[in-house]
């Protein structure tokens, strides 16, 4: 899986100098916490347990995650800590897990680091001697990849494409030259537009998955070529997180199907 990050320096880890999981001397700990995409039930077990054990609960969206620790009776200590502030909290929160609190991170849906904050915690709390624990869960992502139907024994994953031309141009360019699936984050505003482009620039005969609100009462997946969504949705008012899947490369698709029917 390819994931587009810029700007986002390499940092080597010594393994072998790093204390237990999740723990430094003083007992305090970092998770990184998946939470659900839309239907509340699917949150897991240890997501609860770590969030009851948590003395610090960081959130991208704290009235989201206090909505969410009242439906399981948790009353914490909430902490912001989103895109525009990230680099300012990371360092208070890194500084409370070393003085042996337990720090809990989310993001306003999913898995973090996926397109939203958690990348700058993770590295601080590494540099710093502490490995996070992650605990996994839903992901808006991987729903799409089982949902899509299209061939994901790899795929890549783009985010949110740019919005200036110039740059979203070269980034469809990418993805017509790839081999393999595509799966990229769209504003519900932007989508309408996106299916032409896809139309436009990859080729109207490209496979495209649209996934939109995953997991919550209105859930749809509409599925055809980019040209068929095209017009099918033409004019549509776009509501909801949508997750596009782009398959570029049709007759290599159907090869590979046929190549697997005659095995």
């Amino acid at each position: 899986m390819k994931i587009f990050q810029e700007n986002i320096p390499f940092m080597e880890e010594n393994k072998d100098s790093m204390p237990d999981k999740g723990k430094v001397s003083s007992g305090g700990s970092i998770s990184i916490i998946s939470t659900p995409i839309g239907n509340m039930k699917d949150i897991t077990p240890r997501a609860i347990e770590a969030l009851a054990q948590a003395d610090i609960v960081a959130a991208e969206d704290t009235r989201r995650t206090s909505n969410l620790l009242s439906a399981h009776n948790l009353h914490k200590k909430l902490v912001s800590c989103h895109i525009y502030n990230e680099h300012k909290t990371v360092a208070s929160l890194v500084a409370s897990a070393l003085s042996g609190q337990k720090v809990a991170f989310v993001s306003d849906a999913g898995t973090p680091c996926i397109s939203d904050p958690g990348f700058l915690l993770v590295r601080e709390a590494l540099k710093n001697g502490i490995e996070p624990q992650i605990i996994p869960g839903v992901s808006a992502l991987t729903f799409a990849v089982a949902a899509s139907g299209l061939p994901v024994d790899k795929f890549s994953f783009y985010g949110f494409l740019p919005v200036k031309q110039g740059r979203r141009h070269k980034a469809l360019l990418e993805i017509a030259a790839e081999n393999k699936t595509v799966f990229i984050f769209e504003s519900p505003f932007r989508m309408e537009k996106l299916l032409k482009e896809i139309a436009e620039v990859i080729g109207k005969d490209a496979k495209v998955a649209v996934i939109r609100e995953a997991t919550k009462l209105h859930e749809e997946i509409l599925r055809g070529t980019a040209e068929e969504l095209a017009q099918k949705t033409s004019g549509r008012n776009w509501k909801g997180e949508c997750v596009v899947a782009i398959y570029p490369d049709v007759e290599k698709q159907e090869t590979t199907e046929h190549i697997e029917d005659t095995e």
